[in-house]
């Protein structure tokens, strides 16, 4: 459901937009590479349904199949690049310490659409090669601050250049897992939860996402066959102008063949056991990585001060949704 705020309006013009969109691109993309040491690859629109190396996001999304004729078999349009990744760094070459980045662009035909949300996905989507004595805690926080940086430090650059801009990002970030927060607030939902820390504290890692927790249930779901349960996480800014919570990071150390194979059986995933890439995790032929994906159009979004993500995202809209964005003079892309 789309709300636009009341006294809405956007301190920039389309054209302002788009060259905004452009700048924050460009200067974001420099920081993260040299935050977390990184270089830009190409990655594929359409992946093999057979390999097992699409996002199966909480296991209940319908990824885009059509046949592709000339191949003698079907495709699927990613929903995210969250495995292929980790076997693009095994068949790179990629050492300890360095990783990639492409521009993933996907297609989420089941997503539900509001100020937030699009069927068009299009993240920063990186990879990077850990060692195993590097998968701790300590190492995630500290990656997740390297990218609360780089994001900070994009804002500084875009408002000199733009100052009649308003946004204000916190740079110290504050860890909490989703059990921390369960007890802190038994009563509320967990989209409740989120919008109470982050309105306290404007920029949550919020740890641990996809297991069950005391109360029998998870705080959101989570595939079981990239991210560790224990060691991953979603990054929260406060968004001023909507007054909520905006996740535009979800990212974690990714599984070992021990972590892949207890989360497959609790999930009820087994059925993935036989698949290509699966079958290379749980026999330990890919390499340890930590990785995560970070959302261009919600990043513009949230800089630019803009109340619904079709302002900075060419997408398709229901007529609900058009109506009241014409009728508050929000101009959609």
């Amino acid at each position: 459901m789309t709300v636009i705020p009341e006294y809405y309006h956007s301190e920039l013009s389309i054209y302002d937009t788009q060259r905004a969109i452009e700048r924050i691109k460009h200067i974001f993309l420099k920081k993260l590479c040299a935050a977390l040491h990184l270089v830009r690859v190409s990655a594929p629109l359409v992946v093999d349904p057979n390999m097992g190396i699409n996002d199966n996001l909480s296991g209940v999304e319908r990824p885009v199949r059509f046949d592709v004729p000339c191949v003698g078999s079907d495709a699927e349009i990613v929903h995210s690049l969250a495995k292929w990744k980790r076997l693009a760094l095994h068949t790179y070459d990629f050492q300890p310490g360095r990783g990639l980045v492409t521009d993933m662009n996907a297609i989420r035909r089941d997503e539900d659409l509001d100020n937030l949300h699009s069927i068009y996905v299009d993240q920063w989507d990186w990879e990077k090669v850990m060692l195993p004595e590097e998968r701790t805690v300590e190492y995630l926080e500290d990656t997740v601050r390297r990218i609360v940086t780089a994001i900070c430090g994009t804002l500084d650059e875009l408002k000199w250049q733009y100052p009649q801009l308003e946004t204000e990002f916190c740079r110290d970030v504050t860890f909490i897992t989703t059990q921390e927060l369960e007890d802190l607030y038994p009563d509320l939902t967990p989209k409740e939860r989120e919008n109470r820390i982050v309105a306290e504290h404007h920029t949550v890692f919020l740890r641990n996402i996809g297991g069950a927790l005391r109360s029998g249930k998870p705080h959101d779901n989570r595939a079981p066959d990239y991210d560790d349960w224990k060691l991953n996480g979603d990054l929260f800014f406060w968004d001023e102008v909507l007054g909520c919570a905006m996740e535009v990071s979800s990212m974690g150390i990714r599984v070992s063949p021990e972590s892949l194979d207890h989360q497959l059986t609790e999930a009820g995933c087994d059925d993935r056991r036989d698949l290509p890439f699966h079958r290379m995790l749980l026999n330990g032929c890919l390499p340890y990585t930590v990785g995560g994906g970070i959302g261009q159009s919600r990043l513009c979004m949230l800089m630019l001060g803009k109340a619904h993500i079709g302002e900075v995202q060419s997408s398709l809209w229901d007529q609900e949704t058009l109506k009241q964005c014409r009728d508050a003079d929000v101009q959609l892309l």
